[in-house]
């Protein structure tokens, strides 16, 4: 999904005080990280993930194989937290600007 820099930049401030919600450790992406990540983006679109990986580079490449895996969009990186997106078709509940047809905003 291609976001404008002024959506990326709402997601953000919607993200600001959530939480990570799923933790990537050492085994990487595993089946079970995946299922979980795929029902947290399914039901609230807008995710925080921490990496606990390696270097930069490595969780730069996990991140990536997520997003293409997971077909969701990174919006942030900060240190070992990434901010993850993706709209859920059914029932959409991130309102984006310019073009956004959810009903509400996330909490």
């Amino acid at each position: 999904m291609q976001l404008t820099e002024r959506q990326k930049k709402h997601l953000r401030a919607l993200a600001h005080n959530a939480k990570p919600i799923v933790t990537i450790a050492d085994k990487g992406l595993s089946e079970n990280v995946l299922a979980e990540l795929e029902a947290a983006l399914s039901f609230h679109e807008l995710i925080k993930v921490r990496v606990r990986a390696g270097d930069r580079d490595e969780r730069d490449a996990l991140l990536e194989a997520l997003c293409t895996q997971c077909r969701c969009t990174l919006i942030r990186r900060v240190g070992h937290v990434a901010t993850l997106f993706r709209r859920n078709a059914q029932k959409p509940k991130v309102v984006l600007p310019g073009g956004g047809r959810s009903t509400k905003d996330v909490k």
